[in-house]
């Protein structure tokens, strides 16, 4: 059923010139019947979900909503955006630090209503809708002992991961998020519906391998499955922070050994008053382990020994169960509204220049609710050559990050922020010189981007330049078909 607005006779509407473009009621009316689903404005009901940001520091807001339920009303919504020359977003799970999932003023696409899972366990595929969030996905899969890479926030949507190249638990194990995808079902620039492999398509499916949203609207996605949990065995561990040089040394030693089936980060934060932490540790700062051993559950304690003879935990939360738990049991550390600031940088080496750098910016941190820690990667992302897919980095093998949460009021956040850009200077020595496009923040330049991509830029601008020569894709992190 479609839902026309309240008695609009006009709307006006962001314009891909920097201008403004107005519907008329009989706009509204043809694009309503060949979109179907929902048509949304301010004040309809659904509107606040619809628009609804994960981090509360971005505030934008489009001037009209569709919800499409297939393809086809994907494609009529794309074609109307690009023959007005509208100002085009596409929200998937609005999980972005930058929010780029809005087109301010413009037309937005809410995918939420095209969240559909259907698994192939004799085939290990999963097919994915685009309004999916990573716990729906995982779910799915695990009844049938199936995953497949994909983050872990449960409340982060697969298509904007996804298409950031992906990362996870199991990663060490299966590469990047797109190192796992089949095929995707794809709106492009000119309305069309088309089916991107390595062999229909190639260069599309090359480019959607981490190049972001710049080439098209993903409708389905499919995930090559592997056999995984449903038990793995993990959790969390934590010391006293006047520890920290013992702890990041001793962090360096067993992840530099892991193998591929155990992954380890490290997180520095001020211990949250949860009921697995001793309340004597509440607001104090720790250096944590977030640990995951996806591997034969019989040889977990052998995996896990290096980290326990650390010794003398302040608190310890190891145990065997279920991989959908894992993959959530994080969810209420990064809790939608709040306002976050990350800056973030790929390393290859934990250097001891590093790891104090590490320490020294976290025992100057006066943000209650902020981090200072690693992900660890590498292993199977490093066995593919660079140009296996656009999102490239094979010779990543951690990612460091100095992130900043508060909420909105809070009358330190200009020195939070602060906090975290000096972080992040004192860390950029050590990097690669690129990031993960899925954790840029706003305030970083195109510039960056071309970083993120390095040698497999030039050509996302020739597939750019074929697919969306116009830039109607552009509310995400820009690929410039002119080349920027």
């Amino acid at each position: 059923m479609t839902t026309q607005p309240r008695e609009v006779p006009g709307l006006e509407l962001a314009a891909l010139d920097g201008g403004v473009a107005t519907l008329g009621s009989s706009d509204l009316d043809g694009l309503g019947a060949t979109v179907g689903g929902k048509m949304l404005v301010e004040g309809d009901d659904g509107w606040g979900d619809a628009v609804l940001l994960w981090n509360g520091m971005v505030a934008r807001k489009p001037a009209l909503v569709m919800q499409p339920t297939s393809a086809a009303g994907v494609a009529a919504a794309v074609s109307f955006a690009r023959d007005r020359g509208l100002l085009l977003g596409v929200r998937g799970g609005g999980h972005h630090v930058a929010g780029t999932a809005i087109a301010e003023g413009g037309l937005n696409l809410d995918m939420s209503r095209m969240c559909d899972v259907v698994v192939d366990p004799e085939a290990r595929l999963a097919h994915v809708g685009p309004g999916c969030l990573l716990g729906e996905v995982d779910r799915a899969t695990q009844e049938h002992g199936l995953a497949t890479p994909l983050g872990f926030i449960s409340e982060v949507g697969v298509a904007g991961l996804t298409l950031g190249g992906g990362l996870g638990y199991l990663t060490r194990r299966f590469g990047w998020a797109v190192d796992n995808l089949e095929e995707v079902e794809i709106v492009t620039a000119d309305g069309e519906i088309r089916t991107a492999n390595r062999a229909e398509h190639p260069d599309l499916f090359w480019a959607v391998r981490g190049g972001g949203g710049n080439f098209g609207v993903v409708t389905r996605f499919t995930f090559r499955l592997h056999e995984v949990g449903p038990i793995v065995y993990g959790g969390l561990i934590g010391w006293p922070f006047e520890r920290a040089d013992e702890i990041l040394r001793a962090y360096r030693a067993i992840t530099a050994e892991a193998p591929r089936e155990l992954t380890v980060w490290m997180v520095l934060l001020h211990a949250p008053p949860m009921p697995f932490v001793p309340a004597e540790w509440h607001g104090r700062k720790v250096c944590s382990m977030v640990v995951c051993w996806s591997g034969d559950l019989a040889e977990a304690d052998a995996a896990l020994a290096p980290i326990r003879a650390i010794g003398d935990a302040a608190v310890e939360v190891l145990q065997p169960w279920p991989y959908v738990q894992q993959q959530s049991f994080l969810d209420e550390s990064e809790p939608k509204g709040a306002h976050y600031y990350w800056k973030t940088e790929y390393v290859g080496e934990l250097s001891d220049g590093l790891l104090d750098a590490v320490r020294d910016t976290f025992a100057e941190c006066s943000v209650p609710e902020a981090q200072v820690g690693f992900l660890h990667l590498g292993g199977a992302l490093n066995d593919r050559p660079e140009d296996d897919g656009a999102v490239g980095n094979r010779d990543v093998r951690y990612v460091i990050g100095v992130n900043g949460m508060w909420h909105q009021g809070e009358p330190e956040a200009d020195a939070f922020r602060r906090w975290v850009r000096s972080g992040w200077e004192r860390v950029r020595p050590f990097s690669l010189g690129r990031t993960y496009v899925n954790f840029q923040s706003a305030d970083e330049d195109d510039a960056r981007v071309r970083a993120t991509y390095g040698t497999n830029y030039g050509r996302l601008v020739e597939i750019k330049r074929r697919y969306d020569p116009g830039n109607l894709f552009r509310a995400n992190r820009n690929i410039d078909p002119l080349g920027g």
